[in-house]
């Protein structure tokens, strides 16, 4: 937790002096505790590194593909000389990234992060998938992850502006 707090310090120091007055100098610190509300419940001090960049790579507002593609990097494992996502790893995925709407109540069960990883396994022979597999089965938009697209297409609008009048 204490690493994290410095490179959330550092991330969000960066992100003021790009975007001066538009990031809340307390950032760092909602971020964090945001974080340890949905990977340490029990205050151990102490969050997998994979978990707090699923969640902060989730709720960055890069594109749905740019998050797709981190995740895959982050949870793949090497298999020769391609990059494969295993159920196991998947699994690993769907359950940090459920944490996230966890923290406001809107959970699924552990069934649900079955039925996700049995779904994008679908027909597939070998123990692990490769990362265009993964895409196309994100891209599906399964339930698991329904709000995730959901997100993004709410936070994209936010900043569409039309020249139209309503009378």
């Amino acid at each position: 937790v204490q690493q994290l707090s410095e490179i959330l310090m550092e991330l969000f120091q960066r992100a003021r002096l790009e975007k001066p007055g538009q990031v809340d100098p307390r950032a760092a610190e909602f971020t964090l505790s945001l974080l340890a509300a949905m990977y340490d419940r029990s205050g151990t001090g102490y969050i997998k590194t994979r978990s707090a960049a699923a969640a902060l790579i989730a709720l960055s507002g890069d594109t749905l593909l740019a998050k797709y593609r981190a995740f895959f990097q982050f949870y793949s494992v090497p298999d020769g000389k391609v990059a494969m996502i295993t159920r196991s790893s998947l699994r690993s995925l769907l359950t940090d990234l459920n944490q996230i709407p966890a923290i406001v109540g809107e959970s699924c069960t552990l069934s649900c992060v079955e039925i996700a990883t049995h779904s994008c396994f679908h027909e597939v022979l070998n123990s692990a998938i490769v990362e265009e597999k993964f895409l196309s089965w994100l891209r599906s938009e399964p339930a698991v992850l329904l709000w995730l697209p959901t997100c993004y297409r709410l936070s994209a609008t936010e900043m569409v502006s039309h020249q139209a009048r309503c009378r």
